[in-house]
C-alpha cells in the first residue's frame, strides 16, 4: 500500500512540495510523454525541485504511481448498485473498466496477481462488491475469489488491447492479409473477411461481461 507522505521539514529547508503538487504534475507528465517516461528525476525537474525532495514522499517511481492510481480511483464515483447479487457484480465491473479505460496505462501497472495488495482501502469497493455480490449469489468465498481473478484478467486484456489498437498511427491492412489466406485451409476466416474490421470494432464490454459472469456464476454453483 502506497505510504503517507512525510511532514513537513526541518527549519532552513525549502518547503515541501505537497502531494497534491506531486500527483498532478505526476498526470501533466504521463498525459504529455507516457507513464514508461515517468522518472523521479524527470518529474523533480518539471517541479523544479531537487529528486531528494521527492524522495522524502515517495519512495520510487512504482510507490508514485501507485499513489497516482489510488488517488485517481478514490474519486470515482460508486454506482448505485441493483438487489440482485448478480447484478451487483456487473455493475461494479463495468463502473470500474469505464474508470480504467479513461487511463489505460492505469489497468497496465496493475496487471499483476496480488495488485490488490498495493490499492488503498476506499479504492477497494469494488473488489469488495464483487466478492459481496458472488457469496450472496452462492459462491463459496473460495469461488468468489477466483471469480473476481478471472473478470480482472477479462477487463483488463479488454482496456489493453483496444488502448493499444488507438496508438496504432496506421491500422492494419485487413484487405491485404486476407488476400493471403487460403480459403481451403481457412474457410470460416476467409468468409468473414469483408466483415472481420467492422464486426470487431464494436465496444462489447458490458455484454461481455455479463456472458463471463454468468458463466462464471453458472460453474461455480453448480458444483
Amino acid at each position: 500500500m502506497p505510504r503517507p507522505l512525510a511532514p513537513q521539514g526541518r527549519t532552513g529547508r525549502p518547503p515541501v512540495t505537497s502531494r497534491a503538487q506531486i500527483l498532478a504534475g505526476a498526470r501533466q507528465l504521463i498525459d504529455r510523454d507516457g507513464w514508461e517516461q515517468l522518472t523521479i528525476r524527470k518529474l523533480a525537474a518539471e517541479l523544479g525541485v531537487g529528486p531528494t525532495t521527492l524522495y522524502h514522499h515517495v519512495r520510487d517511481k512504482e510507490d508514485l504511481l501507485l499513489l497516482l492510481i489510488s488517488a485517481y480511483l478514490d474519486k470515482v464515483p460508486h454506482p448505485e448498485l441493483p438487489s440482485a447479487p448478480r447484478d451487483r457484480i456487473i455493475t461494479a465491473a463495468i463502473a470500474i473498466h469505464d474508470s480504467l479505460a479513461a487511463w489505460p496505462w492505469t489497468a497496465e501497472v496493475l496487471t499483476v496477481d496480488g495488485f490488490i495488495a498495493r490499492l488503498n482501502e476506499p479504492t477497494l469497493w469494488f473488489v469488495e462488491t464483487i466478492l459481496a455480490g458472488a457469496i450472496d449469489h452462492g459462491c463459496t468465498p473460495q469461488q468468489a475469489v477466483l471469480l473476481f481473478r478471472n473478470m480482472w484478467y477479462y477487463a483488463a486484456g479488454e482496456i489493453l488491447v483496444r488502448a493499444r489498437t488507438k496508438e496504432k498511427a496506421t491500422p492494419p491492412d485487413f484487405d491485404a492479409f486476407f488476400k493471403r489466406l487460403d480459403e481451403a485451409d481457412l474457410p470460416h476466416l476467409t468468409s468473414v473477411a469483408h466483415h472481420w474490421d467492422s464486426w470487431a470494432a464494436p465496444d462489447t464490454f458490458a455484454l461481455g461481461i455479463e456472458a463471463v459472469v454468468d458463466g462464471l456464476l453458472a460453474q461455480a454453483t453448480s458444483t
